[in-house]
């Protein structure tokens, strides 16, 4: 039986931070990051590809606000903002990767699906919302949205000068809608783009119907999520950089190449890693090995081939 591989591209593999965002650089982007990912393929694995949704979920919000102030166009729910943003990346990336597939002389057939993700409506994220969303908007702008459209705000005078974002739930995901459709393809060696930003965030109500949450989800948490549900063997998180590292550009820097859950544990206990950027990333590889998977990287994108690189999280160290 093939391996199983998902891996989960961060934001910096479509786009780059001082970068316009055109599609051209997207494209370009996401071409060499696949790139990468041959070496997957030509040693037998199967594959799932997620991704970051960021920036371009944060564009579809900043042109719905446009829409209408300008015209009078009722805004999209953030759901179908995700939805957006899942089928255009997704497109994107499924494109980008049949070319590169040709050029490499491998024949494997690609999907993308938009793909809903469970979280539970009584998940405590819905009463503290943290997830920064959209442009920024002024005092006055904020307390007409909070009065309209009931939205929440941070004030990020206080932490930038630059005035008030809104912010959103990020609750946990607890399953993956369309999880059994995924393995089927993966199954017949199809390549599968899935989970893109997190997923689009449902619950099932009282009834047992389906029903939209205004949330974002954590990408990777999601992304572990759906690696353990479908059975793959490792997981990868590719980001900027090579390996975790404790008092990352610190004194006493130091990079980890492997990392069990004992001192996993100890490590994020004592803050060791940023809440910001690398501690989820962290939680999130912790999180498939516990649930059966055999091992979960942190890597660079450009170093995935070098196996003598990249953090390598496991349960217990390998001997």
């Amino acid at each position: 039986m093939n391996k199983l591989a998902v891996v989960a591209l961060g934001g910096n593999a479509l786009l780059r931070g001082n970068q316009a965002g055109t599609i051209e650089e997207q494209e370009q982007n996401t071409t060499d990051t696949l790139e990468n990912l041959v070496y997957l393929l030509k040693e037998g694995y199967n594959l799932v590809i997620s991704h970051g949704n960021g920036p371009q979920v944060g564009n579809i919000l900043m042109r719905n606000d446009a829409g209408e102030q300008t015209y009078g166009i009722p805004q999209m729910p953030l759901d179908i903002c995700v939805a957006d943003s899942q089928g255009g990346i997704g497109y994107m990336i499924e494109r980008m990767l049949r070319n590169v597939l040709k050029k490499h002389g491998i024949k494997r057939e690609v999907c993308c699906l938009v793909t809903p993700v469970i979280v539970n409506h009584d998940d405590p994220a819905f009463k503290n919302p943290t997830k920064r969303v959209g442009r920024l908007y002024d005092k006055a702008q904020a307390d007409e949205l909070t009065k309209t459209k009931g939205w929440i705000f941070k004030d990020e005078v206080k932490d930038t000068g630059t005035g008030f974002r809104r912010v959103v739930p990020s609750p946990r995901p607890i399953g993956i809608l369309n999880e059994k459709v995924i393995k089927q393809l993966v199954d017949q060696g199809i390549i599968v783009i899935a989970a893109g930003g997190g997923g689009v965030p449902v619950y099932i109500d009282k009834v047992g119907d389906i029903r939209p949450s205004e949330a974002v989800i954590d990408k990777d948490l999601a992304s572990a999520l759906l690696s353990a549900r479908i059975g793959a063997t490792e997981f990868y998180i590719l980001t900027d950089v090579p390996y975790v590292y404790i008092n990352y550009k610190k004194p006493g820097e130091k990079k980890l190449e492997f990392l069990n859950k004992a001192d996993t544990d100890k490590y994020i206990a004592d803050g060791m890693f940023g809440e910001g950027n690398m501690a989820p990333k962290i939680r999130a590889c912790l999180e498939f090995v516990e649930k059966g998977g055999h091992m979960s990287v942190i890597t660079e994108a450009t170093k995935l081939s070098d196996k003598s690189y990249g953090t390598k999280i496991t349960l217990e160290y390998e001997k």
